[in-house]
């Protein structure tokens, strides 16, 4: 199925999930290694984010990741900036629920919503950005196929120390026949 695996399946955001966006976005810990503003919001400012910027765009998907087992929300992933001229788009993910984190959800998000990227939209490139401190996530990027393409030097300022932004890439042919 499309938007299923094993363990996890896709759902299309909504307002519904306000609350629990919420909660991933007021977290410290989870949005330490996405984010580059870290601030504390409150329900409203995070639903009118997620009217305004997520459900009403016509250039990204996003979709919230739900564990099938125990139908828990872990996260959200995302194509942003889609370009269906160029074809290509940048993907973001996060697991916000903690208890999910270092157990294979986020390599099975991430080849769900790339085989949706690349079988079914049929974009020939995905990009996405990854803090230099991130070493969870870049070696998953890695095992993915995600190729290092460049970076931005000391751009983001977190915990008292300057990081770069990793720049990666993957084309459509590199995951498809690997």
């Amino acid at each position: 199925m499309l938007f299923d695996s094993d363990r996890i399946y896709f759902k299309k955001m909504t307002p519904e999930d306000v609350d629990v966006y919420h909660r991933w976005r007021n977290d410290m810990e989870v949005m330490r290694s996405t984010s580059t503003f870290l601030d504390i919001y409150d329900f409203e400012e995070t639903k009118e984010f997620i009217t305004k910027i997520i459900l009403r765009s016509h250039s990204s998907k996003s979709y919230i990741i739900v564990e099938k087992k125990s139908d828990t929300p872990i996260g959200i992933n995302s194509l942003i900036n889609i370009d269906y001229k160029n074809r290509n788009a940048e993907c973001i993910i996060d697991i916000g629920d903690k208890n999910f984190w270092g157990k294979g959800y986020g390599t099975e998000a991430l080849r769900l919503l790339l085989d949706y990227t690349f079988l079914e939209l049929n974009l020939h490139r995905v990009s996405l950005r990854v803090f230099s401190f991130n070493d969870r996530a870049i070696k998953l990027y890695e095992k993915i196929g995600f190729k290092k393409e460049g970076e931005s030097r000391e751009s983001i300022f977190r915990e008292g120390k300057w990081h770069h932004i990793i720049h990666m890439g993957i084309l459509q042919s590199e995951y498809l026949y690997r």
